[in-house]
């Protein structure tokens, strides 16, 4: 075997050897029932996450880790939990059969419920001495604490990352907050809304002469959460190198100005601002929204030969071709509004089901403008099998969006529902060594 294959299978050992410690795992069999034979094995199975983040970015990563088999332990606030819990209606109906003892718990809210499966839920005051006692042992055992307080917060408490790290050297320490751990607006909470329009987003979405507008779900938040849960990866890889911990720190600002992609490269290499445009594309015509008789399509010609095929083919304007202000992308981009209203004139007299029948099979880019039971009933959805069906121990069978990304052909398994309110904690801290005298205890000083 050669010295390159040994140092591999060395790297690979040494790696799962520090996954193993004294916190039990969670039975596997959960979660191999639900793993296809053609599937790879969650390869995050054995690492623990304790997870401090509420609404949507920071639980948007820790739900990717938990698909990819980490053992993510929610901590919530002990009466109300996660914010995103009462953000109802809507929210899933109660069964009567519900456990008795979450009777006092409002509904399940379809937010709450959107971003937090494969997760365990645990409620702990750690601004009491006895929950941060459990917030340390935690530590203790986690190979990964995650949060979004106000940057500084957590330290004022005893749970920063310097304290952290004392606890457990090899702990990754993920910070998620509005603008960065330095700076001067380090101290200012994070809002999606908000972010957006500070950091360009908005700016740039919307009719050109309409308002700024947003976009129409917290995309902020959710490419902060994608960012966040690429930095644990990278982590994660740099502590099997080193054997040390990490210190993280991933915010919303910044990913949304690492998210203005080319428009961020337009201004800070010619210095151009740029507008709003609508549906439309700054540098591509036709590249937008048309309305069509009852409904809107999507139409784009990024090329000579699909704006040939369009005008051809589909639209049936073959004069266009030799009309000098349509002869190339450049002069279609400086006569746009000419072009946009020709081309809209003929898709409004007929129906967007008999255009997309146009454009089938044409090599133009098309799709129809669909709401969201369009999108869940759409054909490749339903191949793809994008939603998947799990029993909830308070909603019943609750439908919910499937995990975006295969290996080999599959899925990961959903093998939790969305907890409820502190639905693990005695469960928890039963690992971690607790009596259930000492649990009642802690129910009793209201620590947990």
């Amino acid at each position: 075997m050669s010295a390159v294959a040994l140092n591999i299978l060395r790297r690979s050992y040494c790696l799962r050897a520090s996954l193993r410690n004294h916190w039990p795992v969670r039975p596997y069999h959960e979660q191999s029932s639900a793993l296809p034979l053609d599937g790879i094995e969650p390869p995050l199975h054995g690492l623990k996450i304790l997870d401090l983040t509420r609404v949507l970015a920071g639980p948007t990563a820790t739900m990717l880790l938990a698909d990819l088999g980490a053992d993510v332990i929610k901590v919530e606030e002990v009466t109300r939990g996660d914010d995103t819990r009462s953000w109802n209606p809507p929210a899933a109906p109660l069964l009567d059969s519900a456990p008795v003892e979450s009777s006092h718990l409002p509904p399940e809210s379809a937010y709450f419920l959107s971003v937090n499966r494969n997760k365990r839920s645990i409620t702990v005051d750690f601004k009491t001495s006895a929950g941060l006692e459990i917030l340390h042992r935690l530590i203790k055992r986690s190979d990964i604490f995650i949060e979004n307080f106000v940057s500084g917060k957590l330290a004022t408490i005893g749970l920063g990352w310097d304290d952290c790290r004392k606890i457990n050297p090899r702990l990754i320490y993920a910070s998620i907050t509005g603008y960065g751990q330095t700076g001067p607006y380090r101290r200012a909470a994070g809002y999606d809304v908000v972010i957006e329009g500070e950091a360009g987003l908005m700016h740039i979405t919307g009719e050109p002469d309409g308002p700024p507008c947003k976009v129409g779900v917290a995309s902020t938040d959710i490419a902060t959460g994608l960012y966040a849960h690429g930095a644990i990866m990278a982590a994660l890889i740099s502590r099997q190198k080193t054997g040390r911990g990490v210190q993280i720190d991933c915010n919303l600002f910044e990913s949304q100005i690492a998210g203005l992609a080319n428009i961020a490269s337009n201004y800070l290499i010619t210095g151009e601002e740029a507008g709003r445009h609508g549906t439309s594309h700054p540098s591509i015509v036709p590249y937008q929204v048309f309305p069509c008789k009852d409904g809107f399509i999507m139409v784009g010609a990024g090329n000579e030969g699909q704006f040939k095929r369009l005008v051809e083919n589909v639209l049936r304007t073959p004069e266009l071709l030799t009309d000098s202000r349509f002869a190339n992308n450049r002069a279609r981009v400086e006569n746009r509004d000419a072009l946009v209203k020709i081309i809209t004139d003929v898709l409004v007299q007929n129906t967007r089901d008999h255009w997309l029948s146009e454009f089938k099979g044409r090599g133009i880019p098309f799709g129809p403008i669909n709401n969201i039971a369009e999108t869940f009933t759409h054909p490749q959805a339903m191949a793809r099998g994008v939603v998947v069906e799990i029993e909830h121990p308070r909603a019943g069978k609750i439908k919910l969006v499937a995990p975006a990304v295969s290996y080999n052909g599959k899925r990961m398994p959903v093998t939790r529902p969305p907890p409820w309110l502190s639905q693990h904690t005695t469960e928890v801290l039963t690992e971690l060594g607790y009596s259930l005298n000492e649990i009642n205890e802690l129910r009793r000083k209201r620590a947990i």
